[in-house]
């Protein structure tokens, strides 16, 4: 090829493989214009922030803030459908491994060995200060797991619908002078059993314990806790002033009071939050079970339970608990049925808080400690509302033989707040606390029980039933004893200066026998009916029985109103003091320690008996008081 027409061919080679590039080029850019074109045509969405309002259904008030009940109507639009999934009921924490072996671990319990004189002696101190095994507390581990989920079926498959949705709640947690290690596994066990959405905050609320060291330990631990805080009283005001400070700066629809020395079980209040959303006039407790004082040993729920048990009280006012009676029993189908219940404990239970204060909260002149759970009983029963325990929601409780507290002003103060109870709730029929509680009947005559005006008002304008309507309604088979038998109280015997005394109930029977006047009703109360019974009948009713030569207090034959009193529970009771059995014509005489039936003679003062409703210096020479 010529070299002209070489180099010609190469010139428009060169050209052609400049075109091509340059079309390739231009198709690219057009492809990549047309590329971002489609992306920035796409709106950019963020990723939505949760916000537990979101989820969240307000729990239907049926009090306006006069008092007024609000109309039924549809649940508020939004209300999301379903139910609350795993994921979402998954706790603030995770409760950290622990070792099955360790102490205590799986809510066993800790047994101890070979102690030291030393170890010995700080057992001993702990006891002394707290009522109850600090050394084995101190030794378990804050997080210690409870062991599997033992609850009943129905409970582990219970699900929780979102409609109407659970609220959050403050947990208040009151304490005085507590144990470092039992406040902190009750703060830890609340951390690690409720889902994060519903906790909002624990509040921990020091009743002036004098502990400076406790307060300067607990303040730099709970700054490690974002949900806790803790608030502290200058003076002791008791139980109910410092639930009262810890109601008051709590920032949840929800309250939840707990004692300082509990562990919750996992899956404890889905349970209260339910039935609290479903009608904010109930007021539910947990199935409060027990963890061993000494040893702490958590007693597990059980997958099958045979029986349950309910709170109520005895005529002096005693909380306690019962079986839940068989007719009520035997129509239980389900562990996820709550138990209405005539009384609570008082130390653990949810409760709306507009509710809590529409209802009027506590008495706040109730000092210290006792008889407040009672008066709540009373006032939500009476005022429209319910109480309830939810057999799934499972909580322990160190359940200790006394206070290990001192009182401010002595014992007197118990019966003081039960005083206010009964004058302000029980009607005519407070005559048969006042008939048993010497203390407090001495507090009622000398009127030293405070200004009851306000609670009165608060009864007046809660429009609230009479106690005979919680009586009849809800607890019919509760006994009512004569508001006015012809002699009541403590039986002294003139000879020996001691006193009548029944022992506990063993196959439907209890021994009498005769012991120190100490007044207590639980032993010692007995009157003289019209139907010529020698009863005790507190909490329940038993009479005076003889089967000569024996004498043991009996279920009574006689029941309401009925005269058909048998000879051998039937007596005479004279102005000489002399009890004669109508079966045999024999009278009650003493001998110390034991009692039994003799020839009647005016001049044995061993078979003198005075009924006095007192403990006076001098006891009365003549028959007790009469209400003929």
């Amino acid at each position: 090829m010529p070299p002209l027409r070489r180099y010609a061919w190469r010139v428009r080679r060169r050209i052609l493989l400049l075109a091509f590039f340059l079309i390739i080029s231009v198709l690219i850019l057009r492809r990549m214009q047309w590329s971002s074109s489609k992306i920035i045509r796409v709106p950019q969405q963020e990723e939505p922030s949760f916000n537990i309002r979101d989820f969240m259904v307000p729990v239907k008030n049926v009090h306006s803030d006069d008092g007024i009940p609000l109309q039924e109507n549809e649940g508020p639009k939004g209300c999301l459908p379903g139910y609350y999934s795993a994921a979402e009921l998954q706790p603030r924490f995770k409760r950290p491994y622990s070792a099955p072996w360790a102490p205590g671990a799986g809510g066993l319990a800790y047994q101890l060995s070979d102690l030291t004189d030393e170890e010995t002696m700080e057992l001993n101190m702990g006891y002394e200060t707290y009522n109850l095994n600090v050394f084995v507390s101190d030794r378990i581990s804050l997080h210690r797991d409870l062991g599997p989920d033992s609850r009943p079926p129905e409970c582990l498959a219970k699900k929780f619908k979102r409609c109407p949705a659970l609220s959050p709640v403050s947990v208040i947690i009151v304490f005085h002078n507590e144990a470092f290690s039992t406040l902190l596994r009750t703060v830890y066990s609340v951390l690690y059993t409720v889902p994060r959405f519903l906790l909002l905050e624990i509040i921990l609320v020091d009743d002036a314990s004098p502990n400076e060291d406790m307060k300067r330990t607990l303040d730099e631990y709970v700054r490690l806790l974002e949900v806790v805080r803790v608030l502290r009283q200058p003076v002791r005001k008791g139980l109910v002033g410092a639930r009262l400070l810890g109601a008051e700066q709590a920032k949840a629809d929800v309250l939840v009071f707990l004692d300082a020395h509990c562990e919750c079980w996992p899956g404890w209040l889905e349970p209260l939050l339910e039935r609290i959303a479903l009608d904010n006039t109930l007021v539910v407790s947990p199935d409060i079970v027990s963890i061993n004082m000494h040893n702490f040993q958590f007693k597990w729920p059980a997958p099958k339970r045979s029986s349950h048990a309910r709170g109520i009280f005895d005529w002096s006012l005693v909380f306690m608990w019962e079986p839940l009676p068989k007719t009520l029993e035997s129509v239980r189908t389900d562990e996820t049925q709550p138990i209405q219940t005539p009384a609570i404990a008082g130390g653990l239970f949810a409760i709306s808080k507009s509710y809590f204060q529409h209802i009027g909260t506590y008495d706040p002149e109730m000092k210290i400690w006792g008889g407040e759970n009672l008066e709540m009983s009373l006032r939500v029963w009476m005022c429209g509302g319910k109480l309830e325990i939810l057999p799934c929601s499972v909580v322990g409780h160190v359940f200790r033989t006394e206070s290990p507290h001192s009182f401010p002003e002595g014992g007197s103060v118990i019966s003081r707040n039960l005083v206010r109870l009964a004058e302000v709730w029980m009607d005519e029929y407070k005559v048969l606390f006042y008939n048993r509680v010497m203390e407090a009947a001495r507090i009622f005559k000398e009127k030293s029980y405070g200004d009851l005006s306000q609670r009165h008002q608060l009864r007046e304008r809660l429009g609230c039933k009479p106690f005979s309507w919680y009586l009849k309604t809800v607890r019919p088979d509760f006994f009512i004893p004569e508001l006015n038998p012809r002699f009541y109280g403590a039986m002294l015997n003139k000879g020996l200066k001691m006193c009548l005394d029944a022992s506990e109930m063993h196959d439907g029977r209890a021994e009498v026998g005769i012991s120190k006047c100490h007044g207590d009703a639980d032993t010692q109360y007995f009157e003289y009916t019209s139907l010529n019974e020698i009863k005790h009948n507190v909490n329940r009713e038993l009479c005076l029985s003889v089967a000569h030569p024996t004498l043991t207090l009996q279920y009574c034959v006689a029941r309401d109103g009925e005269k058909n009193v048998p000879p051998y529970q039937s007596f005479s009771y004279e102005m000489d003091g002399q009890l004669q059995s109508h079966k045999f014509g024999l009278c009650l005489q003493a001998m110390r320690n034991t009692l039994f039936l003799a020839s009647c003679t005016s001049e044995e003062p061993r078979q003198v008996w005075v009924f006095f409703t007192e403990l006076p210096d001098e006891r009365p020479d003549g028959p007790g008081k009469s209400t003929e």
